[in-house]
């Protein structure tokens, strides 16, 4: 599929360039959602095929992911997913963080067990037999650090250390595959997903399950939810469901076909597509190519926004993002006020 084709599929005003704070929804998804919004407002259908979408949106995640659709469990943020998995933890258990860590991968860990933080490069030379987890962000938030995963999963499988993986400013932009290592990965999907803010997924390997304990248990976590409705005895799914927060369901209207549009169109293609706009914004300001769709520099945001353009603040630097409906025309239009 055609990525000038398919960014015709979302209304984006020129000059967005804040995906890593929210990614803009297809046509497709806004619309769905829209119906389903004018049914709860006049009480004209049922809920059941609102949550026909959580399915579709997990089968989706999961195949974005290259994982089992039961290894899937859905919520509603990272942290909130991070803070059960924070369960599996052993007694006085390190864990080993990125030091610009973005805090929904860092508080839960802080609360349950004992940090250590280092520099995001240095992190695969940190792990050693004194960690029993290694949390960290596949992107930076503030900076598109990219971090080498295969040399962060060899350092933790060498010391029998969980690695654990923040996907938020990654998934649906950069290809990610849990077959590489990653025992969990949690991802918001309002940024590079293009969901509504109120669905979040997280992938479970079986080891870590195995550990955890189910702090939020529901109906929705049943191994038949409309069975578990009323009374005991506790009867939770056998597989990742048991971990489900009963959804948000119009969170997860807006989600399941965002992300079924981002599998049709390929997240290779949308790679490309993203770190080639994010490369030409870094060379109009003299900066060397980089494998990020984040780009972090020193400039002056007041410029850009006094332009109209979009972007972000974080860490005292311009954070700009460039995803499937951006275009040279939006890298340039920023790049006219920033050199002018």
């Amino acid at each position: 599929m055609d990525i000038a084709t398919v960014g015709k599929l979302w209304d984006a005003d020129p000059g967005w360039l804040n995906t890593p704070s929210y990614g803009l929804p297809p046509r497709p998804a806004f619309e769905e959602l829209q119906a389903v919004l004018t049914e709860w407002r006049h009480g004209s259908g049922d809920w059941a095929p609102w949550d026909a979408s959580v399915g579709r949106a997990r089968t989706a995640f999961a195949h974005l992911v290259d994982a089992d659709a039961a290894d899937v469990t859905i919520g509603s943020t990272v942290s909130q997913i991070m803070s059960t998995v924070a369960t599996a933890l052993p007694p006085g258990a390190r864990v080993l963080v990125p030091e610009i860590e973005f805090t929904s991968n860092l508080f839960p860990w802080a609360v349950a067990a004992e940090v250590e933080t280092v520099p995001a490069d240095r992190l695969a030379d940190a792990v050693t037999s004194r960690i029993d987890a290694v949390a960290f962000s596949l992107v930076q938030s503030a900076t598109g650090y990219v971090t080498p995963l295969h040399d962060v999963v060899a350092a933790a499988r060498a010391h029998d250390a969980l690695v654990i993986a923040d996907g938020s400013q990654a998934c649906g932009w950069l290809p990610v595959s849990v077959a590489d290592g990653i025992d969990v990965l949690a991802c918001a999907a309002y940024k590079w997903l293009m969901a509504p803010r109120g669905a979040a997924f997280g992938y479970l390997s079986p080891r870590v399950r195995s550990r955890m304990r189910p702090l939020a248990a529901n109906w929705y976590a049943g191994e038949d939810p409309g069975g578990s409705y009323y009374g005991p005895p506790l009867r939770l799914a056998t597989d990742a469901r048991a971990f489900d927060l009963s959804p948000a369901w119009f969170c997860y209207v807006g989600a399941a076909p965002a992300l079924e549009l981002l599998n049709e169109i390929g997240v290779q293609r949308v790679h490309e597509h993203d770190v080639a706009l994010a490369n030409r914004f870094r060379a109009g300001l003299g900066l060397e190519p980089s494998d990020s769709a984040i780009v972090s520099v020193e400039a002056p945001g007041e410029r850009l926004a006094a332009a109209g353009i979009r972007a972000a603040v974080r860490a005292g630097r311009v954070r700009a993002g460039f995803h499937v409906y951006n275009t040279p025309d939006d890298v340039d239009r920023a790049l006219d006020v920033l050199t002018s």
